[in-house]
């Protein structure tokens, strides 16, 4: 799949006249995601032998010292409320996740991080972060900083067109 996306970005830049530069954009930046994210992918899988998604839910649950709900875990990760449980089940069964019922709502059920599974999410994030780091060491901070912006522009411009259709 990767090989194709850079194929499709590679004969859009080499016909530019044939296509929108809105769609040389977007092919740009799914190619990056997609060449980004692989490589972090690979990187956990040899590392520390686990999936992004275990990942993804980890650093959620690290950012709420007081745990939160498998719905809301599912749409803060934008993955299903199955996909979802299935991950924190076998979280629980490795001692890195605990779970108990929400106190509001008996059909909820409440997960956190416990000790264990803070400590073991902190050493990946620290390796992670460095990754990430490297991915992009060869652009310059004042470069990052004016992507950051433009990104922020093009995520806002995507969040209305999205409003309009619904």
């Amino acid at each position: 799949m990767e090989g194709a996306m850079l194929d499709a970005e590679t004969k859009v830049a080499e016909t530019p006249g044939d296509h929108k530069d809105e769609l040389r954009l977007w092919l740009r930046l799914l190619t990056c995601t997609t060449l980004i994210e692989g490589e972090v992918r690979r990187r956990l899988r040899e590392r520390f032998d686990v999936t992004l998604p275990r990942f993804d839910l980890m650093a959620q649950l690290d950012r709420a010292e007081d745990g939160m709900t498998l719905g809301e875990l599912s749409r803060r990760m934008m993955v299903t409320n199955g996909n979802v449980t299935g991950l924190a089940e076998r979280l629980v069964a490795e001692g890195l996740l605990s779970r108990r019922q929400a106190a509001n709502d008996r059909r909820s059920h409440m997960v956190r991080l416990p000790d264990k599974g803070r400590r073991q999410f902190r050493k990946m994030a620290q390796e992670h972060e460095g990754w990430i780091a490297d991915l992009f060491a060869g652009i310059s901070p004042r470069d990052v900083e004016a992507l950051l912006g433009l990104l922020g522009k093009a995520k806002a411009s995507a969040r209305t067109s999205i409003a309009r259709q619904e």
